[in-house]
């Protein structure tokens, strides 16, 4: 058993992080502008100069700073100016065995498979009913959805019990406090992701302490 990749999806369906552990074929990189800057530095797409478009370079002059004014990704400085730079070969390197889709579509399957369940449940059970998982031979999805209308999307491996407390977990520790409390991760802005180093190292903590997690 173990745990595959995560989705965060904000009210506006677009989704805002990625995070991935033990998947065999990690999606292409995402088209040019087919995603919102800041989801995942594995994904993000790449511009016609060769640098990933979402992490564009940036000069820190505070060596104070730990956020970049421009992402909201969290990042460590020293003295001086300093250029963060993203190349096509580290891009490959991280997506050693990519899926036939990108990212971007990705995203999209997912978030369409969770909003047609639900309609489906909705309109066979009724209100009071909740989706929260579903199951098939290959994969586990479970869903966790706050009243503000984010959706936290888990895939694992079919054999793993419900994950929402879990979800639930990320939501109400490492996503309050490094990604609502923060006030450089610019929430429901259509344009940036939340992602940020802080919230990633976090997230990833919390997955991999998990008996599941193997």
């Amino acid at each position: 058993m173990t745990i595959y990749s995560l989705y965060i999806y904000d009210r506006h369906c677009a989704c805002v992080y990625y995070q991935d552990w033990h998947r065999t074929k990690r999606p292409k990189l995402a088209t040019e502008g087919g995603t919102l800057r800041a989801v995942s530095q594995a994904v993000s797409p790449l511009s016609s100069s060769g640098d990933s478009t979402s992490l564009s370079t940036s000069e820190f002059i505070n060596p104070r700073n730990t956020l970049s004014s421009s992402t909201g990704i969290v990042v460590a400085t020293s003295e001086g100016p300093q250029t963060a730079t993203f190349t096509p070969t580290m891009a490959s390197a991280q997506t050693p065995n990519s899926s036939g889709l990108p990212f971007d579509e990705e995203a999209k399957l997912v978030y369409g498979v969770v909003l047609s369940l639900k309609n489906m449940i909705k309109k066979l059970s009724g209100r009071d009913e909740q989706f929260v998982n579903y199951r098939t031979s290959t994969y586990k999805l479970h869903l966790y959805e706050t009243l503000s209308g984010y959706k936290f999307v888990l895939l694992s491996d079919p054999k793993v019990d419900s994950m929402r407390v879990v979800l639930r977990q990320v939501y109400l520790g490492p996503f309050l406090e490094y990604v609502v409390r923060n006030p450089l991760v610019k929430l429901d802005s259509r344009d940036y992701g939340v992602d940020n180093e802080y919230f990633r190292t976090s997230v990833d903590r919390l997955v991999r302490g998990l008996s599941v997690f193997l």
